[in-house]
């Protein structure tokens, strides 16, 4: 079994910041890719970034320059720090892993977080 638990998030003021944190546990024998989507409301869940185990790490267009991923493999977390906020952004994050786990490939997810930029 795999759990995810995140933290951070909240309420900001446009163009203000949000680090959001991921750690994942339980039996876990490697990680292809680690990542962020979101959803707002009346919109479908959308991949924000992403870092695959090969490959180029993912932004979705509209958040280069302004978010930035990162991992520890270590600990199996994934962070997203989020600058310069627009009101765009808010949205409920949720972390992700793809992970080898008892001898399966599968999908796991955080629980989400709000992020509300408003002023």
């Amino acid at each position: 079994q795999v759990q995810l638990v995140e933290s951070g998030g909240g309420l900001v003021q446009p163009g203000g910041s949000l680090r959001l944190s991921c750690a994942a546990s339980g039996t876990i024998f490697s990680i292809n890719a680690m990542g962020w989507h979101r959803q707002a409301p009346g919109k479908e869940r959308e991949l924000v970034a992403a870092v695959p185990r090969a490959g180029s790490t993912y932004y979705k267009d509209s958040v280069k320059g302004r978010f930035t991923i990162s991992t520890d493999n270590a600990k199996n977390t994934v962070n997203l720090q989020m600058n310069s906020l627009k009101p765009e952004d808010t949205a409920v994050y949720y972390c992700y892993i793809e992970a080898v786990s008892s001898g399966k490939v599968g999908v796991y997810w955080g629980q989400g977080t709000q992020v509300t930029v408003s002023s």
